[in-house]
């Protein structure tokens, strides 16, 4: 195998089952890291989430691809080498779509994401980090307020967002599909500046590596940009199809330590 210089892992569906990180999964990557290899988080949920993973697995000075590509978060200087947010136009409408229609909907901006909900969760649900809303703030026009991503849940209410997008946003914000832990649809939003492909760049260039030396682990769509970039990609065994024809390689399933098995027979 070529000279590996970093992984870029994946979480939800890649790393993670779940909330769970598998003491096979923990394991591999720490022996990865400590024997000179980087690690880079690379997932759709808030960075602060991704820096209790690696605080998990014992990483220093890694750098955090978070909310699906929008931004880049350097752990060793504590800050941002790369930020993009939605379209301030496509906010204002799509935070009046979530408001008027009954659904569940998420939005998260600089240190905390907004969480709209019928009723408000368990406190120990919320934190710092997740806030709970009755309705999104539609009137806050402070730029660093707006959403690095979105997502929603709620079928007619996806929908109209999928309608407001194709009209008059189409080259301007990207929506991917996924499955929330209820085994229903949300899509998640992004603008098309928002890509794990560029943040991945971001991430070498700032680490001083090429992309080619990078393995790149993921599970579903919005990984494959980052595949592209990757010198090596392993795509796990439960995705889709095109996900894992546009991977180098393919591994088990998450629920079976998928990118432990690709680490202890191919780097370790």
């Amino acid at each position: 195998m070529p000279d590996v210089q970093a992984l870029a892992i994946d979480l939800d569906g890649t790393l993670l089952v779940g909330e769970s990180l598998s003491n096979r999964n923990r394991e591999a990557v720490r022996r990865a890291f400590d024997a000179g290899i980087h690690v880079i988080i690379a997932t759709a949920r808030w960075r602060q989430m991704a820096e209790r993973i690696g605080d998990e697995i014992g990483l220093r000075h890694t750098p955090i691809i978070a909310c699906s590509g929008a931004q880049v978060y350097c752990t060793e200087i504590s800050q941002d080498i790369y930020d993009t947010r939605l379209p301030t136009d496509f906010v204002e409408q799509l935070y009046k779509i979530c408001n008027e229609h009954r659904c569940i909907a998420s939005a998260t901006v600089d240190a905390h994401t907004w969480l709209k909900i019928d009723q408000k969760p368990p406190a120990e649900i919320l934190s710092d980090e997740l806030r709970w809303v009755e309705q999104l703030p539609a009137n806050d026009s402070n730029p660093a307020h707006l959403p690095r991503i979105a997502t929603v849940q709620g079928s007619s209410t996806i929908g109209l967002v999928r309608e407001l997008q194709s009209r008059d946003f189409a080259d301007q914000v990207n929506i991917f599909d996924s499955i929330g832990p209820s085994g229903k649809t949300v899509i998640t939003i992004t603008a098309k500046t928002a890509d794990k492909g560029i943040a991945l760049q971001k991430a070498c260039d700032h680490l001083d590596i090429h992309h080619d030396s990078v393995v790149a682990f993921g599970d579903a769509g919005n990984d494959i940009e980052m595949f592209k970039i990757a010198g090596q990609s392993v795509a796990m065994g439960q995705a889709d199809d095109s996900v894992k024809q546009a991977a180098t390689h393919v591994t088990a399933h998450n629920e079976d330590d998928g990118v432990a098995e690709f680490i202890e027979k191919n780097l370790l």
